[in-house]
């Protein structure tokens, strides 16, 4: 292999085959199709997933049901404990949990649940809380808002 010779012959665009231009040049007459019935008729297309008289495998295989859980919002969920990262006095909002480290990928809404203890006096700010945690973030003196999406 020579090196500047790799590229050599390789277009950017490819010329069509002229097919029906006579017998000697191999695709002439019935140019490739064939010889009579539908498919060599001219505005003929197979359907989408055509098995050529085989069962389709979309009629082969059982139909699934509808599940409402991939409309639903995708809810992130944090524990009070993870909190306990941040300094007293900290207003923490929806990007600070990014920047943290505490959310990862994509989601819709925020949910502040209260496993753990919270030693920090904290401004807690997401979309959704558990009681359990506002009683925790309310005991340690700090304030929890709902921000809504």
């Amino acid at each position: 292999m020579i090196l500047n010779e790799v590229h050599q012959g390789i277009l950017k665009r490819k010329n069509r085959k002229r097919v029906g231009r006579g017998v000697g040049s191999g695709h002439g007459e019935t140019s490739g199709r064939g010889v009579k019935g539908h498919s060599s008729r001219s505005g003929h297309s197979f359907r989408m997933a055509h098995e050529g008289g085989q069962k389709p495998l979309a009629r082969r295989v059982a139909k699934s049901g509808f599940n409402n859980k991939f409309h639903a919002a995708k809810v992130l969920i944090i524990n009070v404990d993870a909190l306990n990262a941040f300094e007293d006095g900290t207003v923490i909002e929806l990007d600070t949990y990014k920047l943290a480290g505490l959310a990862n990928g994509v989601f819709d809404e925020i949910k502040i649940l209260g496993n753990g203890t919270l030693e920090r006096k904290l401004t807690v700010k997401a979309n959704r809380f558990s009681q359990s945690a506002l009683d925790k973030i309310v005991a340690a003196g700090g304030t929890a808002e709902v921000v809504h999406a």
